[in-house]
């Protein structure tokens, strides 16, 4: 199968920096939304690059968990990316590596959030991940309306 990718861009309210470095300390995450209940550190140091974490998720309103390593963690260029090691994904997706990149908008304030999702999918007749995208959008709505609260 050829390697595919989906993308999003979410506009926000909140500076670059300071929702790349919250969404970086992965632990305090499921304060934000409701829809990450938990985040585990299995091995590793938190925020560090080959990292691996359990997430507790609640995604189309039912409880998975995905295990993830930390590909890669940039906080100069505002940048995280996960690869999914084990969860409901993995039976259908033979890979899925999950970017985020966080770029402050031009001309005014907040931000851009870009979602990458590359993927390689078990066969042609496994969907394209765009509910996963979408729940990244969310995600990153109630993160963004969390950091704007506490100001």
């Amino acid at each position: 199968m050829v390697k595919e990718e989906v993308e999003a861009d979410v506009e926000i309210k909140s500076p670059a920096s300071k929702f790349h470095t919250f969404v970086g300390r992965l632990q305090r995450v499921p304060k934000a939304t409701r829809y990450v209940q938990g985040c585990d550190l299995l091995e590793g140091d938190w925020g560090t690059v080959g990292s691996i974490v359990l997430w507790k998720l609640l995604f189309d309103e039912e409880a998975r968990v995905s295990k993830d390593r930390i590909e890669a963690m940039d906080f100069e260029k505002k940048v995280i990316q996960w690869r999914v090691l084990e969860g409901p994904l993995k039976t259908q997706y033979k890979s899925l590596l999950k970017t985020m990149k966080v770029s402050p908008k031009h001309g005014g304030p907040g931000s851009t959030v870009k979602w990458n999702v590359k993927y390689e999918r078990i066969d042609e007749n496994v969907a394209h991940p765009e509910r996963l995208l979408q729940f990244l959008v969310e995600v990153t709505k109630q993160v963004d309306g969390y950091l704007l609260s506490e100001e």
